[in-house]
């Protein structure tokens, strides 16, 4: 390509050149002689400013430029490049012309090698997703209290070892099933798949792990191989991907039921945290105990009123003798009531009859002499009933075992309770209760007299 710098020889200007206008002339010389340009190489000195801006070198083992790629145009890039990284960019070269350094305004940019392998990810993705092995419809929860969790991954991984950490430090309890497969280098993909589909057969354990370190695009390829995703897609146990770090993202963590951000976080995912679980059963415990408290509480009270209702036999018959009393001046008072009120209602009867028929008077002292008579009668009548309930009363006290006893008497019970009648019922040995005025005693029978 040629560049023509040409200006004006300043031995025939009039004008001297400005340093800026003429690091500007060489800006639009070089912006017109060069269009877009594509570069590979290794970034060096990577630096990104506050306004959004990325600045950096562009190296080789032969030369270096300065290059810039502003915010506008990294915004949309979709990563973001580290130091040492080798890229492939897109640009247009132009003269800074306040330093008066030649650079790169970059266009664009990606990874070395990995152009191939983003078409394939994403050319597989969109397959995938078409299938519907993306659906959240189809996630499965994980189990709330897993008994045993499988690893899928290397042996020598530091995944198995941050996995296995994590675990022990949460859930001790539970056991870990380890499948060892190499999850980098050729054929990993399908000894991936061939082990998830080895750990659904076996249906030992009630999740699985399905773990990698962090590494490269080239290193975690293998989790985006068609053949792993559809194992993982086809399996009966839930499975937790924990593939690479936070910003890694591979076509089994879109196709698994959770995905993890590093193996430690799908540890922890699985897993409940026993001191939380051992926090809730104290919590249960403690409540437990409070209900089994008031209820036990509650029936004590309930028992106490039973046995305030319980009297002794004495108390009982006194308490039935008083009631016998209120009910005979019940009684009286009724009978008293009625008989005045009748009297009362005759009195005013007289009256009337006084007032209208005055020939009536001898019929008034007849009925006058009957109402005496009738007096005289209910009066008789009262009289027995009352004398009835004092003899019913009388007869009620006279009966009470209790004054038998109080007079020096003695009742002799057997085992069973029952009141002894016969001195045949008894037998050498026998255990008896003697019931007294003012307790009982327990004895036994050492001795059986003669029998009369």
């Amino acid at each position: 390509m040629n560049i023509d710098l040409t200006v004006t020889n300043p031995a025939f200007s009039s004008v001297a050149l400005t340093v800026g206008q003429l690091n500007l002339a060489i800006a639009r010389s070089i912006e017109q002689g060069l269009s877009l340009v594509r570069v590979g190489g290794e970034i060096s000195n990577f630096t990104r400013a506050a306004s959004g801006h990325w600045y950096f070198s562009l190296k080789d083992k032969d030369a270096q430029i300065r290059c810039v790629m502003f915010r506008g145009r990294n915004q949309a890039l979709g990563f973001a490049p580290k130091e040492g990284q080798a890229i492939e960019l897109i640009g247009v070269v132009s003269l800074y012309a306040a330093r008066g350094e030649v650079q790169l305004n970059v266009e664009n940019m990606r990874c070395v090698g990995a152009g191939d392998l983003f078409e394939a990810f994403t050319r597989l993705k969109e397959k995938l997703a078409q299938q519907g092995l993306f659906d959240a419809g189809r996630k499965r929860c994980l189990p709330v209290y897993p008994r045993v969790i499988g690893v899928i991954t290397s042996l020598g991984a530091a995944a198995l070892s941050d996995v296995l950490t994590a675990l022990a430090r949460r859930a001790p309890h539970i056991q870990v099933v380890v499948y060892p497969v190499p999850v980098q280098g050729l054929g990993a993909a399908e000894k991936l798949a061939a082990m998830l589909d080895l750990a659904n057969h076996r249906a030992e354990t009630d999740v699985l792990l399905l773990c990698r370190g962090g590494g490269s695009i080239e290193d975690l390829w293998a989790f985006n191989e068609e053949v792993l995703a559809l194992a993982v897609a086809r399996s009966r146990l839930p499975v937790v991907t924990g593939v690479g770090h936070e910003t890694d993202f591979t076509i089994v963590d879109f196709v698994a039921d959770v995905r993890a951000p590093t193996p430690t976080a799908a540890a922890e995912l699985a897993s409940p945290d026993r001191s939380f679980l051992l926090h809730g059963v104290a919590l249960l415990a403690q409540r437990m105990r409070r209900s089994v408290r008031y209820t036990l509480e509650g029936q004590i009270q309930r028992v106490d009123g039973w046995a305030r209702r319980l009297l002794p036999p004495r108390a009982h018959l006194l308490q039935q003798s008083q009631r016998l009393d209120q009910l005979s001046a019940s009684l009286y008072r009724v009978l008293t009531a009625r008989f005045a009120q009748a009297r009362s209602e005759l009195g005013q009867g007289q009256l009337r009859l006084y007032a209208a028929r005055p020939r009536y008077v001898l019929e008034y002292a007849r009925l006058a002499a009957l109402v005496g008579r009738w007096q005289v009668a209910q009066q008789r009548v009262l009289r027995q009933s009352i004398h009835r309930v004092e003899v019913a009363h009388s007869a009620l006290v006279l009966l009470n075992p209790q004054r038998t006893l109080e007079r020096g008497y003695a009742v002799l019970l057997d085992r069973q309770g029952a009141v002894v009648y016969d001195p045949r019922q008894l037998r050498i040995g026998d255990p008896l209760t003697l019931r007294l005025a003012e307790g009982s005693a327990e004895i036994v029978l050492a001795q059986v007299g003669k029998i009369v």
